[in-house]
């Protein structure tokens, strides 16, 4: 049975770097596709990194120049490096995967939620200021 676990997340001050870790267990197949999501409360679940299986790499505007995202194939794990936190960051983190390319969901990725087949349940990351 495939398995997203994500962990990592927890309370940071303001300006403070948190990384979060996604263990993928129980495929047999390459993860071609990796994304990490977040979701606040009363908001929509958006996208805020994308990585692909050559390394390429996508991200919202809102955390560019302060999130890495980064994968380890041979351990199947994806990472979000995420530095300078702020208040609005604050969110459940979730990790997702997929075996198709990225380039399946296009620019709109970060609305795709609901197409990437594997999923997590997510961590939590509260950033007060």
């Amino acid at each position: 049975q495939v398995q997203l676990v994500e962990s990592g997340g927890g309370p940071v001050q303001s300006g403070g770097s948190l990384r979060l870790s996604c263990e993928i267990s129980g495929v047999t197949y390459i993860t071609y596709c990796m994304a990490w999501f977040r979701q606040a409360p009363g908001t929509e679940r958006e996208g805020v990194a994308l990585i692909g299986d050559s390394g390429t790499t996508s991200y919202a505007d809102s955390v560019k120049g302060r999130f890495t995202i980064s994968r380890d194939n041979t351990k199947n794990t994806l990472f979000l490096q995420m530095n300078s936190l702020r208040p609005e960051d604050t969110a459940m983190y979730y990790c997702a995967a997929d075996w198709r390319s990225c380039n399946l969901f296009g620019g709109t990725w970060s609305r795709r939620w609901n197409d990437f087949r594997r999923k997590g349940q997510g961590t939590q990351v509260t950033v007060s200021s």
